[in-house]
Formats: structure tokens, sequence, C-alpha cells
């Protein structure tokens, strides 16, 4: 088993509400799962977070390096906003 440690928190009255209420409710055995859950869950979207930021960072940086190397077109709204619907569209019916 992973090693413990233990740590004590202070929450806002309304949380540890919520943390009491899920241990209450049945959904979770003692506190500290509730706030496991919680941790591995903030981990989660941390790391998806750091992902999207790097991705969008490369995206920049190719940009970047297209208008230093020239490769650039006229700004045309609507073209772009017509290719944000046709992705938003094939993301839709992906999912």
């Amino acid at each position: 088993m992973a090693e413990i440690e233990r740590l004590t928190i202070t929450l806002p009255a309304a949380m540890a509400a919520a943390v009491k209420g899920a241990v209450e409710g049945g959904d979770y055995a003692s506190n500290s799962e509730v706030v496991r859950e919680a941790l591995r869950d903030w981990t989660l979207k941390r790391a998806q977070q750091r992902h999207e930021l790097a991705a969008l960072q490369a995206d920049l940086e190719q940009g970047l390096a297209d208008v230093a190397a020239g490769r650039v077109a006229d700004f045309d709204a609507a073209r772009i906003i017509d290719q944000g619907k046709a992705r938003f569209a094939a993301r839709s019916r992906s999912v």
C-alpha cells in the first residue's frame, strides 16, 4: 500500500457540508475518500489543462513561424467563421 500522510485541512462550511453529505449519503465511506476522489479529478483536470496549453503554445509558435516565412493570407472573417462551423459540426458528429 502507498505511504499515507495525514493532513489537516480547513474548508468553508458549504464544502465541509458537501463532504459530510457525500459520506452520510453512502457515496463514500469516509471524508478522506471524498477528498482523495476530488484530488484525483483535480489532477486529471490539471493534466488536461497543461496538455491543452502546450497544444495552444505549439499552434502559436507555428503561426508565428508561418508569418515570419511569409505564409499568410488576407484576413477573411466569413471564411474563418465557416471553417469554424464546419470543424464544430464535424466534432459534434464524431462524439
